[in-house]
């Protein structure tokens, strides 16, 4: 592929200016909500229980992205909109990786947090992690992102060991009509179009969109050769059957992704989602959801993967009594994963059939009107290591109307992934004595990592124009993927690490007149690990190596200058990265908008505004170098 560069200034005006079309344009509406911040506390969210219920009642450590704060950030992709959320860690890693986890353990290969769009996962069963070049959405389809931080694997299952995303789109009720937008500046360009409309007892929407983004520059100035284009369609359709309801949803992408030293990264995939909900007798109700998701990546020189998978999850809400509020259901998900290995390494067996079957119940118990109790047990079946047991146990006290105090404690597990049982280099080894010489010969004794968590947190609608939010986390860790001499020759994945994370989570939100809404958050965290006293490690250290910043802080500002003109900031600071060693940084991103009319949109959106450059992952002769950069946005609503 050849290099993705910076286009000339005028191409890059034009771009910016004269394309009416938007993969990350602004939401729909954007304007400040209606809503106080008393009413915003009323606002149901499902990812804590996968059942409603208010915000200001969850008891976990949650924060919601609205399509507010989406459309007023001016954030273009995913990974950036995830830097809303101040319980997450995001490091850029180059053009279009990303290191993005909650309560640290960050890499590039992050394996502790759990990823979900509209309740499909997006997880992938080679290192549990997410390839974030190849997740998509049309930015202004999405309602809102729940993101929490803390276990969530009662609900989810294994691998939501630090936390869960949740980007849920809205109804296609809620998106009609047509949207065509274009973004487009120094460092990116981005084009889409959607349109919605009515079918009989229900609405449909489809969209299209396409986005590339120019390589980065290391701190040597050497090109990286990261840049992509990728291009995606889809479509939503929702009915309301009259007691029922039915949902079916698909996309489709492909895309050519730059890599360093190799020929283009192709990648490619289709997933269709149905779901169906049923209200029933007694206030209870009944989701089934059954999805089909295939995925290709052929990556020169490395492995080409062809991964298919079928999902299957029921769930059951119903009341018992007045004091129980019971949830319970199952799921099962089958992938086929078929690898073509390259030279240097392989995974083996290339082709492999993977299963995870579970069951789970959790009843919501209230002990008096202003205290609950939420016991809940998973039992899981993966692959690897056969049955896990994933429970959970949650108090929530309301001392008054405006506050709730919660606390919880929580197992969860990292289940094994290809990467730490069938990872094998070379993948034609040299044999002697009949005995194949491996350099890295898989993990067949890995085991799951394991966690304990306790939490306890307080939120608060202070007065009707300020709340804020407070968690305070324990996690101690065990049998964490080390490397490990073999007697045979080579070394192999075991689980001879352990370690402790604790911290401080918070967020507020003021606004102090009508017009203008601050909000703010921080996080204050220790990430320890250390080896067993058995351990021999191999990797020098690396195996263990978490590269987490113990603080970092945001602030942002929207403000309404007036019915046509707005100003929003948006302050971040990250404290220095340890291994390898990144400097701390503080920057600006800024955007104004101007309302040309009732359908038409113009933003100028500046990006790293304090400092020429700045890194954020990464060794110091390697690390990527992200500059000051401005773009322009313009949208049209027909």
């Amino acid at each position: 592929m050849q290099p993705i560069r910076k286009p000339p200034v005028l191409r890059r005006a034009v771009a910016a200016s004269l394309l009416l079309l938007s993969g990350g344009a602004l939401a729909d509406d954007q304007d400040l909500p209606s809503l106080s911040l008393e009413q915003l506390s009323d606002v149901v969210v499902t990812s804590v229980s996968r059942q409603e219920e208010r915000l200001a009642n969850a008891a976990a450590s949650i924060y919601i992205i609205s399509a507010t704060d989406l459309a007023r950030s001016g954030v273009l992709t995913l990974p950036e909109a995830l830097r809303l959320a101040p319980n997450l860690q995001v490091a850029r890693v180059d053009a279009r990786n990303y290191a993005i986890t909650a309560r640290g353990f960050n890499s590039a290969f992050q394996n502790k947090l759990l990823v979900l769009i509209d309740g499909r996962s997006v997880y992938t069963p080679l290192f549990s992690g997410v390839f974030w070049d190849a997740q998509d959405v049309l930015i202004s389809d999405i309602e809102r992102i729940e993101v929490i931080s803390g276990p969530g694997a009662t609900i989810y299952g294994a691998n939501a060991v630090n936390g869960v995303i949740n980007i849920i789109t809205k109804s296609s009720k809620d998106s009609q009509g047509g949207l065509a937008a274009a973004a487009g500046g120094d460092e990116l360009r981005t084009a889409g179009m959607r349109y919605g409309g009515r079918i009989r007892n229900g609405h449909y929407r489809m969209y299209a969109k396409a986005i590339e983004v120019d390589d980065t520059f290391n701190a040597a100035g050497a090109d990286t050769n990261t840049g992509f284009r990728r291009q995606q369609a889809g479509f939503r359709a929702d009915w309301d059957l009259g007691g029922y309801g039915l949902r079916i949803s698909g996309d489709a992408y492909q895309g050519r992704l730059g890599q360093t030293g190799t020929r283009e990264i192709r990648i490619s995939g289709a997933n269709l989602t149905g779901a169906f909900d049923k209200r029933l007798a007694g206030g209870s109700d009944l989701h089934l959801a059954l999805i089909f998701d295939h995925t290709e990546r052929n990556q020169p020189g490395a492995f080409s993967e062809r991964l298919d998978t079928i999902d299957l999850a029921l769930q059951h809400n119903v009341r018992l009594g007045e004091n129980h509020r019971l949830s319970w259901g199952g799921g099962y998900r089958n992938a086929s994963d078929r690898v073509d290995n390259g030279p240097a390494f392989g995974f083996l067996p290339g082709d492999l059939r993977l299963h995870w079957a579970n069951l789970f119940a959790q009843d919501e118990i209230t002990l008096s009107p202003d205290l609950k109790a939420t016991v809940g047990l998973k039992v899981e079946r993966n692959h690897y290591t056969g049955l896990e047991h994933l429970p959970n146990l949650r108090l929530a006290w309301t001392p008054g109307a405006r506050h709730l105090v919660w606390g919880s404690l929580a197992r969860s597990v990292r289940a094994p992934s290809r990467i730490d049982r069938d990872l094998y280099s070379p993948t034609q080894p040299p044999v002697r004595g009949g005995v194949p010489q491996f350099a890295i010969a898989g993990g067949p004794e890995f085991v799951s990592e394991v966690v304990k968590v306790a939490e306890l947190g307080y939120r608060s609608q202070m007065t009707d124009t300020f709340s804020y939010s407070l968690t305070a986390f324990r996690g101690d860790y065990d049998k964490l993927r080390t490397f490990e001499p073999r007697p045979q020759g080579g070394s192999e994945f075991r689980n001879l690490g352990k370690g402790a994370s604790k911290g401080v989570e918070a967020w507020w939100r003021w606004q102090p007149v009508a017009r203008w809404r601050l909000s703010g958050g921080a996080v204050f965290q220790d990430v320890d690990v250390s080896f067993r006293p058995e351990s021999r490690d191999a990797s020098a250290g690396s195996a263990l190596a978490n590269n987490d910043a113990r603080r970092q802080w945001f602030l942002r500002s929207y403000f309404d200058l007036s019915d046509a003109h707005k100003v929003d900031f948006s302050l971040r600071y990250n404290s220095g990265l340890p291994n390898p060693a990144v400097p701390a940084y503080t920057e600006l991103d800024a955007q104004w908008t101007w309302n040309l009319g009732p359908d038409l949109d113009l933003a100028l959106i500046g990006k790293n505004l304090l400092h020429a450059s700045h890194a954020e992952f990464g060794s110091a002769q390697g690390r990527n170098l992200y500059e000051r950069a401005a773009l322009l946005k313009l949208v049209s609503r027909f």
